[in-house]
Order: C-alpha cells, then structure tokens, then sequence
C-alpha cells in the first residue's frame, strides 16, 4: 500500500484552514496555490507583482525541496493573476526566469480576485518525483 506524504511551510495559518502545501502519492506532487508569504505567514510585496510573484515562486521552491525534487519536475503550472492585463508581461517574463529551459505545461487565468484583497499572483502546480 502507497502512503502519501504531506509538506507544509508551518505558518500557523495551515492548520487554521486545513491546507497542505504539497501531497504527495503514487509519484505525482499537487501543490496548492502559492501566493507571497514569508516563513511566519506575512504578506510580502502589496501592490508589487514581481515582489509578489518572486516569493510565490520561492515558496513553490520550498514545497519542491520538501520533495526532494526540483523545478525540472514540474509537469504543470497554473498562474492566477489579478489584472492581467496589467501585469501579464511582468509575470510572464519572470515564469520565464524562473523555468529556465524546462518547459511545463502552463495556463495563466486572469482573475477578478484572489483570497486577500491585496494579492496580485497566486501559482499552484503539479510535479513528479521520478
């Protein structure tokens, strides 16, 4: 029998609303959204979309690294993005920075809203660990 396994960051928040950050079962990793908080649950970067998306991308790298696996791993991505039209350009060109060579399925969704109301980004995934 597979178990799964389960990363949090440890923000208090997590078990407040019941989330884990990544599972992990039969090879495949679902990473819930990510948006830009720091290690104490902080909001970081309000009204700045590349601050934002920088520390959502570093928090996916924590989710990963929990994992033990790294971005080559990512099989999808899924972005959402409050005024894309707006900041469309930025987050695409720091996706970019950040994938490198790799080449993951993407789908970016601009949104009306996200969970607080001054959160631009919020990036989930889904990786593998073979």
């Amino acid at each position: 029998m597979t178990t799964a396994q389960i990363y949090n960051h440890g923000v208090a928040w997590e078990e407040d609303f019941g989330v884990t950050q990544g599972y992990s079962i039969h090879g495949t990793i679902y990473i819930s959204g990510q948006f830009s908080h720091d290690m104490e649950g902080n909001f970081v970067g309000e009204g700045d979309v590349e601050a934002q998306t920088r520390q959502s991308l570093e928090n996916l790298d924590r989710v990963l690294a929990g994992f033990g696996v790294a971005r080559a791993n990512i099989a999808e991505l899924e972005i959402f993005l409050a005024h894309p039209q707006e900041h469309f350009q930025q987050c695409v060109g720091l996706y970019k920075e950040y994938v490198g060579e790799h080449r993951p399925a993407v789908t970016l969704v601009g949104v009306s809203g996200l969970a607080f109301p001054h959160q631009l980004v919020e990036i989930r995934a889904v990786a593998h660990t073979d």
